[in-house]
């Protein structure tokens, strides 16, 4: 549940984003405008190639050659970031692979209590070959969390798993992320699964980027079907088919 009187946890506003190239001018971006609030999940669906990655950039502060805004600057905000890999480095231990991501003078804070509530308190000193890619991914989850993020952006970070392991893993993330209060960002593809996670969902137009449409659900979470899910998906697809396939 979001906390929609507190002020965005992020505010995006890209007016418009280019890249040069051999080919000329590709325009990625335009006209794209959203926030996210604190305790809020948000899902970016848009087709493939349309821009998702380069907002993701924009919005970490990866990329600031962009007409518009991100406030406040991503320099100042706790931002954690699951990607669709996880990017251990595999000559450090799954321990180190997390401390690594904390600002130096933290490195040393104690961490028993964020690998108990992961479930890796028994692979603290496994290395990443050791370990599934369902055990690779919390390891990455646990990276973002220990810089205890105002943020948490997921991209895709449930591809690729079986069904059942992704589902633990969506109640691992999305449990975590409440208990902190933290807003999620996440770009997805699979429309049922932001179905099952979102308060609103963030629907993007083939390149160049621009949103269609925001599209708040006011169903409980705990009250979505899967009878629900597939009418919502049915009707999304109706009214955005080039966004959502049918």
């Amino acid at each position: 549940m979001s906390d929609a009187g507190a002020d965005p946890a992020i505010a995006v506003a890209i007016r418009r984003k280019t890249y040069s190239g051999r080919g000329g001018h590709v325009e990625a971006v335009r006209d794209l405008a959203f926030t996210v609030h604190p305790g809020e999940t948000v899902c970016l669906i848009g087709p493939s190639g349309a821009g998702k990655t380069t907002t993701l950039r924009i919005l970490l502060g990866l990329d600031r050659d962009f007409e518009g805004s991100v406030t406040p600057d991503p320099a100042s905000l706790r931002i954690g970031i699951v990607f669709q890999e996880p990017r251990l480095l595999p000559w450090r231990s799954v321990e180190q692979n997390v401390r690594l991501s904390l600002p130096r003078p933290e490195r040393g804070r104690p961490l028993d209590a964020l690998f108990e509530e992961l479930g890796l308190s028994p692979w603290r000193d496994r290395y990443p070959g050791e370990l599934s890619l369902g055990m690779a991914r919390r390891v990455a989850l646990a990276r973002a969390l220990a810089l205890e993020p105002r943020l948490l952006v997921l991209d895709e970070p449930f591809v690729s798993l079986d069904d059942a392991a992704a589902s633990a893993l969506r109640g691992v993330v999305f449990a975590a992320a409440r208990r902190r209060h933290a807003a999620v960002l996440m770009v997805t593809h699979n429309v049922p699964e932001a179905l099952e996670v979102a308060d609103r969902l963030l629907l993007l137009t083939p390149r160049p980027a621009r949103l269609v449409a925001a599209v708040p659900l006011a169903t409980p979470k705990a009250d979505r079907s899967r009878a629900w899910s597939e009418a919502t998906r049915r009707d999304l697809a109706a009214r955005y088919p080039d966004t959502v396939a049918a």
